[in-house]
């Protein structure tokens, strides 16, 4: 694991859009995050990809659905955020392509947002443990679809229903990358990611990890992040920037 120091995250904006591939995704890494934000004002706004109807083993998907989608409503609640949408893709089997890009376009065209925020699509965590496809699949797929939604000759037929072309995009976050190279300070944020994780209760039980503790799991990364950027405790980010020389 690198040492490197962190840069801290830009905050001069004032609209961010999160699209994550599940339920629960930006509460295993970026919640505190967006409780700093929120707390400073900032609009900041949830796509969920999929409702997470596939992630308990004892719940047939129907049901597992409307568990998760209120659990993710709660948890966004809990650190500020109003809107969480849900797109209904199946859970699980996300494929990454042209399909999935011009759906994510036609969200950020919608949301017009200054800065996207998704989850680490590398293929592992930074070890041994690999990524699960969907997350791999979305996170790619934003990174196409910020660039498409800014180009009118790309998914044209979307400007028929009114959207206009949105390249106002400058930065894309990826939460929890083992390639991160900046930090947010989620010091004074930290217990309200906890609570927002705390949220997710039917589908922590669902997992069956034995003695799983959502503060204790969320401090030991957040101690680590903190460290490298001379904080307490920190959320890490991979950026991409979208504009030319940057």
């Amino acid at each position: 694991m690198s040492t490197e120091p962190f840069e801290a995250l830009r905050e001069d904006w004032e609209r961010a859009l999160c699209v994550v591939a599940h339920p629960d995704d930006m509460e295993f890494g970026a919640a505190a995050a967006v409780a700093r934000w929120t707390g400073q004002g900032k609009t900041v706004t949830y796509c969920m990809v999929t409702s997470g109807e596939a992630g308990i083993d004892a719940m047939p998907p129907e049901e597992c659905r409307r568990v998760r989608e209120a659990e993710q409503v709660e948890s966004a609640r809990v650190v500020g955020v109003e809107e969480v949408e849900f797109l209904g893709l199946p859970d699980g089997v996300l494929e990454y392509g042209v399909p999935l890009r011009r759906t994510i376009a036609e969200v950020v065209r919608r949301r017009q947002p200054e800065i996207v925020v998704t989850g680490n699509f590398r293929d592992t965590w930074g070890g041994r443990n690999l990524n699960q496809a969907d997350h791999i699949a979305v996170g790619r797929g934003v990174l196409d679809a910020v660039r498409d939604a800014g180009n009118r000759w790309v998914f044209h037929d979307q400007l028929s229903t009114g959207l206009e072309p949105w390249g106002g995009v400058r930065e894309v976050w990826a939460f929890g990358s083992p390639q991160a190279g900046h930090a947010v300070d989620t010091t004074d944020s930290f217990e309200a990611g906890v609570r927002s994780l705390e949220a997710h209760a039917a589908y922590i039980d669902g997992l069956g990890w034995e003695d799983f503790d959502p503060r204790e799991f969320l401090e030991g990364m957040a101690r680590q992040s903190g460290q490298r950027l001379g904080v307490a405790l920190a959320a890490p980010f991979e950026v991409f920037p979208l504009g030319w020389g940057e």
